[in-house]
Formats: C-alpha cells, structure tokens, sequence
C-alpha cells in the first residue's frame, strides 16, 4: 500500500493562536527588590509589560499589588502566571480577564495649547469626557480625565489636531467585580 503523498506548503494552513491584552492582579511582599524580581521574570523571557501600577494595600502584612497590563497567546499568559507564582515573595496571581472579571480605571493628565476655536473645541471635548480643566492659562490647559484606557485613548486622539502638547498616564488599576475579595 503506497504512503499518501505529503500535502504541500501551499495547502497547508498554519494556525497562528490569538493574542490578547490581560490584566494580572499580584499579591505581594513589600520589601526592596520584589518588583525587580517580577519584572526582571518579564524583560528575561522577552514578555513585554504595557503597563504596571504598584502600591501597598495591607500596611499591617506588609504586601502590595502590582497590576501588570500584558499581551500574549493564552499558553503564555499561562506561562507568565505560573512563573509568577513560583516566585517566593508572590502570594498571589489573578487574570482579572478570566480568573474573577474585573473592572479597570486609568488616570491621566493631558496638556493642550490653543488659541481661539482650536481653544473652545478643546473645551467641549473635555466636557463630553468629562475631564476636569485642573489648569488654566491664556494659551493652555491641563485636564484630568478618568475612565476606560481606550477612552483615554480616544480623547488624546481628538486632542492632537487641537494642540496637544503632552500626556502623562498612571497606568491601569483593576479590581474585581463582585462582593468577594481577590
């Protein structure tokens, strides 16, 4: 009995898995160097970071959370969480896209410069985004605006043909949704 002849390059199809955007929630220690060592797990195996916020949340246990906002294949999202996990000062990993759904938040200050229309129009848009004017001069302003990352996202965008001048970004913070604690 002859052997099939293999398919050809052409009719061979290679699935490429979907990469997504996550957000990792980590519970840990708060002593020097905890975060290098989380961060160098990422840099070392070429994982990239999109965002990261860090702060103390139990002062009387000592620990702290870092949200990490990353993308990849759910086998290395999965490889990021485990190896996450096995790092001694780490209490804790939640996906907050899977695990325990979450809701996420970012902060921003956005510097714009204008005169006349350019000027009115920034103020309009800051007010359908409900962005605090937090300075003003005779050429410039300074919103605050918090929400969703794609709605900061869309409100730079709008900003840069009105003179957008700078932007500073806290990062993503998230939590999940629900009575029960991560």
């Amino acid at each position: 009995m002859a052997e099939p002849a293999p398919k050809s390059a052409y009719f061979m199809v290679e699935e490429k898995a979907a990469v997504t955007k996550r957000t990792l929630a980590v519970i840990v220690d708060n002593e020097p160097g905890v975060l290098a060592r989380v961060v160098g797990l990422f840099s070392g195996r070429g994982y990239n970071i999109e965002s990261l916020t860090v702060a103390e949340t139990d002062h009387l246990k000592h620990t702290s959370r870092i949200t990490i906002v990353t993308s990849g294949t759910g086998d290395v999202i999965a490889q990021i969480k485990a190896q996450l996990g096995r790092l001694v000062p780490v209490h804790r990993v939640v996906d907050l896209n899977i695990d325990k759904p979450g809701i996420e938040r970012e902060m921003a200050l956005v510097k714009v410069a204008g005169e006349g229309d350019r000027r009115v129009e920034a103020l309009r848009l800051s007010d359908a985004f409900r962005a605090r004017v937090i300075d003003t001069t005779h050429t410039s302003f300074v919103f605050e605006l918090t929400g969703a990352p794609s709605k900061i996202d869309a409100f730079v965008d709008l900003m840069k043909p009105l003179g957008l001048i700078e932007v500073s970004r806290t990062g993503v913070v998230a939590i999940s949704r629900g009575a029960e604690a991560m």
